[in-house]
């Protein structure tokens, strides 16, 4: 951000109101390791040289966390920076002095992240960071999954749904989409994101939401399987997945106190979801593909870790005054 600032920031800059907006880009600010995912995306990022000139890469990340955190596509995401001062103050940009990012750059620092799974690469680093803290602990993992809506429409220019899609039901609804699968420790901390159609059962991904370090396993009546069962007691590991009753017995009154206790502790595997779904709109797919949206998914989660553990990483004074 230049020195030259705008006299309507300048206003802004003492107006009486602190707004939950700015609170919450200030403490997401302090946390967020900017020098740990900069150094990831380094190697990979267009350098300077005789032709149009790159924009700062933080700059770009920035603007991609706003994606997120505020559910903009590329578009809205260039409009969002010309009219909002709390959001150009996140990005580092002042309109008196730097160049705002257009749609189509915002574009291709996003297709550069999918690329080259540097999505993924900023969840492993954030990851890395909470257990360096002892905030992502190894000893027990939830899973749990959650369905991901998808346009079932074919009016578009191919007349085609997307085809890695599916439909699936729960209860008495059907659901179009894709289904997003987390592997999350005992606090709702995510280590693992896996994504399948929505057809896909939950308990096919069971093996790949677990780090092979767990003394235990909590889940829903989706992932229970007496083979399972014994298998992971035989390597020590305690099975806490709720018991599914089946079709000649129902569930005693002992094994449905069983499941709600264990259910106190996997609840906390939805707090993660909640975070993505509810508070920053990731209830619908933006992109065709599964790989896209996984790739959307990966920074979500690392951000959503960091969401929850904020006020054990934030300093001990965290300023809105940018």
């Amino acid at each position: 951000m230049g020195e030259q600032r705008t006299f309507a920031s300048m206003a802004w800059a003492h107006k009486g109101k602190v707004t939950r907006r700015e609170r919450f880009l200030a403490e997401m600010d302090a946390v967020i390791p900017w020098a740990r995912l900069l150094a990831l995306i380094e190697p990979h990022y267009p350098k300077a040289g005789q032709g149009r000139q790159p924009l700062g890469r933080e700059k770009m990340l920035r603007i991609y966390f706003l994606q997120q955190w505020f559910n903009l596509s590329d578009p809205q995401a260039e409009d969002a920076i010309y009219d909002s001062e709390s959001m150009r103050r996140f990005a580092r940009v002042e309109l008196g002095d730097d160049v705002v990012p257009d749609e189509s750059t915002i574009l291709r620092f996003r297709h550069l992240l999918e690329q080259h799974g540097l999505t993924k690469s900023i969840f492993e680093a954030i990851a890395g960071l909470l257990e360096e803290r002892r905030l992502l602990l190894r000893a027990g993992t939830i899973v749990d999954a959650s369905i991901i809506a998808a346009p079932s429409s074919t009016k578009n220019a191919s007349a085609t749904g997307d085809p890695e899609m599916k439909q699936t039901r729960k209860g008495r609804n059907w659901h179009f989409g894709m289904k997003l699968h987390i592997g999350a420790d005992k606090r709702g901390i995510v280590h693992t994101v896996t994504a399948t159609n929505a057809a896909a059962a939950d308990i096919t991904q069971l093996p790949a939401l677990l780090h092979g370090q767990e003394r235990e396993v909590f889940g829903d009546q989706a992932y229970w399987k007496e083979a399972d069962r014994q298998a992971y007691a035989a390597r020590g590991v305690r099975y806490r997945i709720n018991r599914r009753p089946n079709s000649r017995a129902q569930l005693s009154a002992r094994w449905k106190k069983i499941n709600c206790a264990r259910s106190r502790t996997r609840a906390r595997g939805e707090h993660p979801l909640r975070v993505v779904k509810h508070l920053w709109g990731f209830v619908k797919v933006r992109y065709r593909g599964l790989v896209k949206n996984l790739a959307r998914a990966h920074t979500m989660f690392a951000l959503a870790n960091l969401y929850q553990v904020r006020y054990q990483l934030l300093p001990s004074a965290v300023s809105c005054a940018w």
